[in-house]
């Protein structure tokens, strides 16, 4: 077997060794293995399976003396943790993804130079599936990650969006705070199941369905389903209309029924850590965050 071959499926402390630019010290975590719901296919939903974790991350030199005080390292715990918060941020559908993200978590420690990340699912076949990838942090320079704006969360009833006064109430709700809106099902029918996932499914069409009327009616509103997209508009200052499918069925906390709007929009809320809830007076779900009601 050559070299490249074996460092190819070796360890990637193995491969860390062979293409090192310098004398950098390396810590590692080896086969760190959990339970998750991940995987494209609709097999792989509503499923754990076990996904293997094998990480090494050159450091920087602390340039002194460390003094035996674990604060003046990169902590093995920082490594789990830059994976366990990936795993319970949202349910994803490739390794390449989480594996990018648990990268990009690593390289905002001050300390880390370099990572490289083998992520594998061990429950596919008699055999181990897995992605690896090795990332740096570009230049030398120490990287950071910026939290997203916290934004005010409106919910809307059928009623204030098919009236005159739709376009007041945006007007009045705009400002430097980024403002995402929520709509709850629509008035019109729409399908029934007994089987409780599809009627889910079908629920939350329904209201992306609502919130492309609204975004009609309303052309500042950009109807959005994924986190990435509305931390990109927030940051960009448009007006968000949620499209709730991915995000609800991606989470790893129970949302709850679609058919349940104030419910659903606090839950929301609470997961973009809003500054503020805005609800139509009458709605009252249990949330902890600050709560304001429209004027009638």
């Amino acid at each position: 077997m050559s070299d490249e071959i074996r460092q190819a499926f070796g360890h990637p402390a193995e491969r860390a060794g062979a293409t090192a630019d310098g004398p950098l010290d390396r810590i590692s975590l080896r086969d760190y293995t959990v339970e998750v719901e991940i995987g494209a296919f609709q097999a792989e939903r509503d499923m754990l399976q076990r996904v293997k974790f094998n990480l090494v991350v050159e450091v920087l030199p602390t340039g002194g003396d460390l003094g035996d005080d674990v604060d003046s390292i990169l902590s093995y715990d920082r490594l789990i943790e830059a994976i366990d918060h990936e795993l319970a941020a949202e349910r994803l559908n490739l390794l390449e993804t989480l594996a990018e993200r648990v990268a990009a978590r690593i390289l905002a420690e001050p300390l880390a130079a370099r990572v490289f990340v083998r992520i594998e699912k061990i429950d596919r076949g008699p055999f181990d599936l897995g992605v690896e990838i090795v990332r740096s942090r570009a230049g030398g320079e120490t990287a950071t990650q910026s939290e997203p704006p916290r934004p005010r969360v409106l919910l809307l009833d059928n009623a204030l969006i098919a009236s005159d006064r739709l376009a007041a109430v945006l007007d009045a709700e705009s400002g430097e705070t980024p403002l995402i809106v929520v709509v709850g099902l629509p008035d019109a029918g729409r399908p029934g199941s007994d089987v409780e996932a599809a009627q889910r499914r079908i629920d939350l069409l329904a209201i992306e369905q609502n919130a492309w009327a609204l975004a009609g009616r309303e052309r500042r509103c950009v109807v959005v389903g994924t986190r990435t997209e509305l931390d990109w508009a927030m940051r960009n200052g448009q007006t968000c209309v949620w499209a709730p499918s991915k995000m609800v069925l991606d989470t790893f906390v129970a949302a709850p029924d679609p058919a349940d709007a104030p419910a659903l929009a606090a839950w929301f809320a609470e997961h973009m850590h809003a500054t503020e809830l805005v609800l139509p007076r009458g709605a009252a779900p249990a949330t902890s965050l600050p709560v304001r009601r429209l004027a009638p």
